[in-house]
Order: C-alpha cells, then structure tokens, then sequence
C-alpha cells in the first residue's frame, strides 16, 4: 500500500506523466489507423486525406514542427507561473501548479499530435508515388491539429486565471477540505503511554512523514506481537537513524524482535517523502495560506487584502475542523496497542493565528479577519468548552498584539470591541452548556 500511496502522489503531482503517457498512445493510435484503409463505398473514405503523400508528408512535417514551437511556449509560459506563484504567495504552492490537471490534460494533447504525426514520417514513402499511404491516420493527424490549437486557447485562459490569487487560494481550500474529511473521527482525548521498557526504534530515512495508516501499522504489530507507538505526526521531519517509534513488548521480560527488522517493517508503512503532501497532512494547506497571508503584508509586498482573502479561506477550513473529533488515535487488537500522532485543534489554531498575528498585528483589518475566524470556530465549537476556551485565549492574544503595534488609538477600536462581542458570546455558551 505504501509503494501505491507513493506511485499515485508522485505521478498526480509529476508534469511528465500523463503526457509521457498520452504520446505512447499517439503511437500506437496510428498504427492502429494506419492499418484501416477505407474502400470507396466505405462511408470513411469521405475523411480520408485526399492528397498526394508528397503533400501528406509535408502536412506531417509542418505539424509536428507546429507543435515542438507551441510545447516550448506553453512550457515557457508554465515557468513565468511557477516564479510569479512562488515570489509572490509561497514556494509551498509550486506543487499546486504542477498537480494542475489542466497543465497535464493540455501538454497531454500536443505531445499526442506530436507523437502521432511523427509516427507518420516514418510510414509515408514520397520515393515511390503509387505507393500507398495511410490516408485516414493522416486525416486524424490534421484533427489533432485542431485540437491542439483549442488547447492552446485553453491553456491560455486556464493560466491568466490560475495565477490570480483567488484562484490559487480557492484550490488550496478544495485541497485541505477534501483532507479534512479524510481524518479519522477516532481521535481520544487520552492515548497510552509506552512503558519503561519499550524500545525507540529509528527511521530508516530523512523526510516529512506523509502518511501513516493505523490499520497498516496493527498489521505490523500483530505479526510481530508488539505494541506500536509512533512519535512523528504526519507532516513533521524525521531524521534517518533518530527515534521514530516506540515498540513495546506485552510484558518486560519478554525480548523485542530485532530493531532492525522492525525498522524496516515500520518503514515499509510509514511514507516519508522529501516533502510534505496532501495525502494526510491537513496542516499542509493551512500552511500555504499562512504563507501567503504573511508574505502579502511583507515591506516588499505590501498588500493587506490579500492577507484577509486568506485568513477567510483559512476561515473555512477552521470551520470544518472545529466540528470534528481531533488528535491522537490508536487502537487495541488481541492485547497490543497502535497510536498514531495527530494535531489537536488547538495546536492547528495556534499555529496558524500565531504566525499571521506575529506579522500582521500592525494592520487592523487583518487582526479583524483573524477575530471573525475565531468567531466562526466559536459557533461550531459551541458545545466544547475546551476548544472555546482556547479560541477565547487566541483571541486575547490578538488584541494584545494589536493594541501594542497599531498606531492609531482610533484603528484599535474595532478589534477590541469585535473581540468583546466575541467573549460575550463564548461566556454564552458557557453558561447554556451548564
């Protein structure tokens, strides 16, 4: 399953796949089209090119030159992109761009026409004029053509949109949605502790653990009868031969399996990448728009609305994890024990207000944006008096910071006062809950 999870990332976010894929089948297109030749009853003969294979060789060499200049542009245009996104948001989006599907789809087509086209230099003999050449594979390639130049109009309104910061924060919000809801619900508020006598066992491999499925990490405990306790949450870094589990046995005098054959069975189930995905890492969009709302109100930027569009998406986000169980999880089978690391909410709401208020304290819409988050997640978490008491205390912290960098007494004014409605309604809920 790991090798799955690690072929299915890399190929939905390499720009090289899919069209790689798309010329083989240009390929073996026409050699299928080559080989129908229509008879002149045959309704198909009225596609079939009509020309000499002078003339069809020459259409052939003309598309695939058309093409190669269309590839170097639009690969050109994609690189103009990948700079503007990085210096301007995050470098974090970069991925985003290349797990584009419509990148993919579009660069699929020319190098289909490409492949397609080439193929039929290789078949159309102009040395001998009565030879016969594939008319219907060539008639193909002129739609293909076609084809391409739509994609070409394609791309180009895909791309001026796909740069515009809406549109990048919008994905990153479908993105971290869609791994929200993939968390488990089986979060407990208190997971074991190992014993005295378990044993760290190292990681084979420096990267972010990218996932780590209970079910996969019990399967390894049964077969070796231990208990397995990971020490990394997905998306923090792990060094190659420092501490990445603790493996227990169920009781002290009976002797562990090897380290090593653990070590490799936990890094067969483990996925650490050289960077972090969003395959279970929530923490991973949150972190963009983090980024990208901090980068904004930086001296060379300077630009305070896009820091609250992405604290609204950010808003969103929140939204959804305030109403679900989060945290560690672990699970108990035949007398042995799997915990797996996780994000509290909490820590999620912490870091992502820490670092924005950090930055973006001296602009008070900013510190109103991140107040109207916290109201939100207020309302979701209204029946948790232990999420509310935290949105309370980030809440406080705001308006300190606010009250300390802003200049004018006048500015503060709104953020204290959103920040009092926002208490009041927390005391609310406090006092319905009782």
């Amino acid at each position: 399953m790991k090798l799955w999870d690690r072929l299915t990332e890399y190929a939905s976010a390499a720009l090289w796949v899919l069209p790689f894929l798309a010329g083989g089948a240009g390929i073996l297109a026409f050699v299928t089209l080559a080989r129908i030749e229509p008879g002149a009853s045959d309704p198909l003969s009225a596609l079939a090119f009509q020309g000499t294979a002078s003339q069809a060789r020459d259409l052939l060499m003309a598309i695939t030159g058309t093409v190669v200049t269309v590839i170097a542009l639009v690969l050109g245009l994609s690189v103009v992109a990948l700079t503007t996104a990085s210096a301007q948001y995050s470098p974090r989006l970069l991925r985003n761009f290349l797990r584009d599907r419509t990148n993919q789809v579009v660069l699929s087509i020319f190098l289909a026409t490409f492949s397609f086209s080439a193929s039929g230099l290789y078949v159309v003999d102009v040395s001998d004029t009565a030879a016969a050449f594939p008319r219907l594979a060539v008639s193909a390639s002129i739609a293909l053509l076609f084809a391409s130049l739509g994609a070409v109009v394609i791309f180009s309104n895909h791309l001026s949109h796909s740069i515009q910061v809406d549109a990048i924060m919008v994905r990153v919000q479908h993105d971290s949605l869609a791994t929200v809801r993939r968390l488990s619900r089986d979060a407990a508020p208190v997971i074991p502790i190992p014993p005295r006598w378990a044993v760290t066992i190292p990681a084979r491999t420096s990267g972010y653990v990218v996932t780590a499925h209970r079910d996969e990490l019990m399967t390894v405990a049964k077969r070796y009868g231990v208990s397995i306790a990971l020490i990394h949450r997905v998306g923090e870094h792990v060094v190659v031969g420092r501490p990445l589990a603790q493996v227990w046995m169920p009781t002290a005098d009976t002797p562990p399996p090897d380290r090593a054959t653990l070590a490799k069975a936990l890094d067969d189930v483990v996925g650490i990448g050289f960077e972090r995905t969003y395959q279970q890492d929530a923490a991973m969009g949150i972190r963009q728009l983090v980024d990208a709302a901090c980068k904004a109100l930086s001296p060379a930027v300077n630009d305070p609305y896009t820091a609250v569009q992405a604290v609204d998406h950010l808003t969103v986000i929140f939204d959804e994890l305030a109403e679900r169980p989060l945290g560690p999880v672990f699970s108990t089978s035949d007398g042995l024990t799997v915990v797996v690391p996780a994000r509290r909410f909490e820590e999620y709401l912490g870091t992502m207000c820490g670092l924005i208020r950090r930055y973006c304290s001296a602009e008070p819409t900013v510190s109103l944006a991140l107040l109207r988050l916290l109201d939100c997640c207020a309302d979701a978490a209204k029946h948790d008096p232990e999420r509310l008491r935290h949105i309370a205390k980030q809440a406080q912290l705001i308006v300190e910071d606010a009250q300390r960098e802003v200049r004018q007494p006048q500015d503060f004014i709104p953020i204290a006062d959103a920040a009092d409605v926002l208490v009041y309604r927390i005391e609310a809920s406090y006092h319905s809950e009782e």
